[in-house]
């Protein structure tokens, strides 16, 4: 029974009744042991007759059994895997062990499980039941935590039960969440009452309802504990009545009490913890247990034995387990691996081995090694770590445990665990007597440091690393560099200088006969631009971008190098920044929402750096101040050079729009930073901050700088921005050929930005020449162009510049995205460029009916009928599309 539960009841209908409406609902129970969380699970699947039900639940003894809790919850739907698109299918095929394919991407593993569950909610609604949650395996966590985070309009309810005080349950964070509180005395007096179904003294009511201190599981536990005269209070209760005052403590002792054969089955099926009642019987029957003589009165209490094994509480079955001896526990696991098939379930059978060894055993250590590999094969790098660090306990050789500890360092470390990872590692160290693993642990401390936030640190690391590994490997070592020179830009003046990584770097040549790598392109190009080979160092990092254009997927061993790659794109000056605004906006709010989906809390500085920037083209002024000062704080506590100099960057950009040019010139010289290798547009606005507070030495000087490494990359941005500086610092009769000359090759590409800039410029000089209808010419079209973008400061300089022209500033115009949330803005661009609500859903990490829902308000606030309508509605034209027989639905 449910007593003063009523307001957490009716929140369960009423989400119960959003799923029946087409909606979904996330609910986290929060609560103490025992205080009433599975009850409330209960009732709400009790409520929930015409749904699609689907359960799992922890097991804290299955922690490292990499997606043991995602694949009991789909096993319901595993019909539709078939129907999934062929990408979906094989992360879940790959990482359930159905298929063999490469290590999926986790976002892929989640949009899968979202694909799956809401394809299934379309016949009916389904509610997913997760009890426990706690305790679920590291991989299941944040797979589940994304997909509860992406729900909207599909029809799907998700209910989590989680224990207070579990630091695992962090992936579930943020999540809509209702905290179970105590029951008052008046309740459990009822409860107490209803369930020992006698006559109760009142005096020993009292004693269990206070020690039971308003938990539901312990007024039902106590009172069932005790003896007819006790309850009738013809008998004295023992003092206290749990020992420790913990219902742990109650458990061990019902347990305790129970015969020898009894005991055992109990712990054959606490060491079980797939309930499999057959596997659990003849593991009984080896462990010389006759079934007649263990199903004994009392035992179900603890747990019931059909159709599947399950402990009515998960205290209940630690107790069961640790009543044991550790001998006779390690026989349990011993019957275990005795009755497991080993070809259908190797990795299980290897656990219960490692379980039940007394001491080292190589033989059980190589088949945990094994099942590491399959865990990693299928992307559980959770698994892989656990696999691998019990195989490195288990291992005679010191040498072979240091290396299996390396292992599962490097596991810790790609499952995102940096801290167990540093400490692995630290175990590994001092035995790794080979000369390369030793390099690779090396490697490995850099990566970890530069997860961890410590740009200071990681490019000597690395630097050390490179050198230990070069003799004996020359591609890891090259590798190993070009992390160097990234973090080494990263870390900017608060590390090693980029100079020392790429003079390793070129010390170090490639292997011979192996075809160059994306990889080896990088670092032997931005080597080259380091020497002032600008020329070569260019055509060699354009012929690492150029081969990852075209439909294929980027590789895996770029992906890891992917920063590397924007790296190289930005010293080409290639077309990465357009003035789309609204788009950046909604990629960061969608960023964030990835972020809090996938508990990726490192991302959120990153994601800080991309909002201001945004604020800062806008000109917002006072939140795009507030949030810098934030930046450039944090910045200086992680030595993080590189944002700092962005954050500089966008703030000079700010101070550039509103006309403050002393504190542009100061923020651009902060965003400045001599450097062998990267140009920006940093040092653009740096010449023009310069000039514009009379400082034409300093804004020469940069200009020259920058100039033979602009001319390399030969991209019309490049040139355009080049031409547009010469224009800042030319002599009167010479600088308007330069900024014709800038907006000539800016209106080449698509950096709409930079071009509007030279046409203010363009336009203020002209205007100081005395030549006012050549200037609105200019000054009309960059007001016009700031205006469409959202840059609002650029575009009141504009204003104010024409109005010195005698110009009539038309009014501000508000395009119709600005009606749009930042995801129905992406959706409906998406849309609007003849994307599928598949391929949307696909790219935006969505189900395909939030899609759909999305849409339907796009069209709503926009007021159109059909896609066709949409390019023109977000461009802010009005009237409607040409086009009459578009398909008139979303869909």
């Amino acid at each position: 029974m449910l007593l003063e539960r009523e307001q957490e009841c009716r929140e369960l209908e009423r989400l119960l009744a959003g799923v029946r409406n087409g909606l979904s609902g996330v609910l986290v129970l929060r609560g103490e042991a025992g205080i009433g969380k599975t009850a409330l699970l209960e009732h709400a699947v009790q409520s929930a007759a015409d749904m699609q039900v689907a359960r799992a639940a922890g097991v804290e003894s299955e922690m490292e059994l990499g997606f043991a809790g995602l694949h009991q919850l789909l096993m319901p739907f595993q019909g539709g895997l078939g129907n999934l698109p062929a990408p979906q299918r094989e992360a879940l095929g790959t990482v359930f062990g159905l298929a063999a394919h490469a290590v999926p991407d986790r976002f892929l593993v989640g949009l899968a499980t979202l694909t799956l569950i809401t394809e299934a909610a379309v016949e009916r609604p389904v509610l997913c039941v997760i009890d426990d949650a706690q305790w679920l395996d590291r991989a299941s966590v944040p797979v589940l935590g994304f997909v509860a985070r992406r729900l909207l309009a599909d029809r799907v309810g998700m209910l989590f039960a989680i224990r207070d005080g579990e630091p695992h349950a962090a992936g579930f964070e943020g999540l809509p969440e209702w905290r179970i509180g105590r029951l008052s005395d008046e309740a459990a007096h009822e409860l107490l009452v209803a369930s020992v179904g006698q006559a109760l003294d009142q005096r020993v009511a009292r004693r269990i309802v206070a020690e039971a201190a308003g938990n539901p599981l312990a007024v039902l536990e106590f009172g069932g504990e005790l003896a007819p005269e006790e309850l009738s209070g013809a008998a004295s209760l023992a003092w206290p009545l749990r020992s420790g005052g913990r219902l742990e403590q109650l458990f061990l002792s019902r347990v305790q009490a129970l015969p020898h054969a009894a005991r055992t089955l109990l712990l054959a099926a606490a060491a079980e913890t797939s309930g499999d009642a057959s596997l659990t019987w003849r593991a009984a029957e080896q462990l010389g247990i006759n079934p007649e003589t263990a199903v004994v009165p009392g035992a179900e209490r603890l747990l019931t034995l059909a159709p599947r094994i399950e402990f009515r509480h998960p205290m209940m079955r630690s107790a069961a387990y640790h009543a044991a001896p550790a001998p006779e526990r390690r026989r349990a696991h011993e019957a275990l691996a005795a009755v497991i098939d080993p070809t259908r379930d190797p990795d299980r059978r290897a656990w219960h081995l490692a379980e039940a060894a007394t001491g080292l055993n190589e033989q059980v250590a190589a088949q945990l090694e094994r099942s590491a590999e399959r865990a990693r094969s299928r992307g559980g790098w959770a698994s892989d770590a656990a696999f691998l660090e019990r195989s490195a306990e288990l291992t005679p050789d010191r040498g072979r445990r240091a290396q299996r500890r390396l292992e599962a360092a490097r596991a810790m470390h790609l499952a995102g665990e940096p801290a167990a990872a540093r400490v692995m590692l630290e175990r590994a160290m001092p035995d790794l007597a080979d000369p390369l693993a030793a390099g690779k642990a090396r490697r490995l401390e850099g990566l970890i440091a530069d997860a961890t936030g410590d740009p200071p640190k990681t490019p000597a690391i690395l630097l050390d690393a490179a050198g230990m590994i070069a003799p004996h490997d020359s591609r890891l070592a090259r590798d190993t560099l070009l992390q160097a020179v990234w973090t080494a830009h990263r870390a900017g003046r608060f590390g090693v200088g980029m100079t020392e990584a790429l003079r390793a770097a070129r010390a170090t040549p490639r292997p011979q006969g192996s075809p160059a790598t994306v990889g080896d392109l990088l670092l032997d190009g931005l080597a080259a631009l380091a020497d002032h080979h600008d020329e070569a160092g260019a055509r060699l990092l354009r012929r690492a971008l150029g081969s990852l254009t075209g439909d294929q997927p980027i590789p895996d061993d770029v992906l890891a190098i992917f920063m590397v790659v924007c790296f190289a794109a930005l010293a080409l000056y290639d077309d990465v920044a357009e003035g789309r605004l609204e788009d950046a906006e909604a990629a960061v709010a969608e960023g964030r929402a990835l972020v809090v989906a996938t508990g990726d809390r490192v991302q959120l500085n990153a994601l800080d750096d991309a909002e201001l920037q945004v604020l800062a083209w806008r000109g917002r002024e006072a939140a795009a101040r507030a949030l810098g000062a934030q930046v450039l704080r944090n910045c200086a506590d992680k030595g993080d050079a590189l944002t700092m100099r962005v954050a500089h960057g966008a703030l000079a950009v700010l101070e550039l729009s509103l006309g403050n040019y002393e504190p542009a010139l100061r923020h651009g010289l902060g965003a400045f930073e001599d450097e062998p290798v990267v140009t920006r547009d940093s040092e653009v606005d740096l010449v023009e901050a310069a000039v514009r507070c009379g400082d034409r030495q300093a804004a020469a000087a940069v200009l020259q700088a920058f100039s033979p490494r602009v001319q390399a990359s030969g991209t019309e941005y490049a040139l355009g921005e080049l031409a547009r500086c010469r224009a800042l610092l030319a002599a009167d009769d010479r600088a308007e050929p330069e900024y014709q000359l800038a907006i000539e090759h800016l209106q080449r590409c698509r950096i709409t930005p930079q071009l509007a800039r030279t046409r203010l410029l363009y336009g203020e000089w002209l205007r100081r020449r005395r030549r006012r209808r050549d200037a609105r010419d200019q000054l009309r079209t960059a007001f016009g162009m700031f205006d469409a973008m959202g840059m609002d400061a650029f575009a009141d300089r504009a204003r104010s510049e024409l109005r010195a022209t005698g110009e009539r500033v038309p009014k501000r115009t508000l395009g119709s995205r600005s009606v749009l949330t930042p995801q129905e803005e992406q959706i409906a661009r998406l849309a609007s460029e003849g994307a599928s609500n598949k391929e949307i859903a696909a790219q935006l990490f969505l189900s395909t009916h939030t899609v759909v829902y999305h849409l339907v308000k796009v069209f709503r606030k926009l007021d159109i009928t059909n896609r066709a309508q949409l390019v023109r509605a977000l461009a802010g034209q009005d009237g409607p599309d040409p086009v009459t027989n578009a398909d008139p639905s979303p869909s």
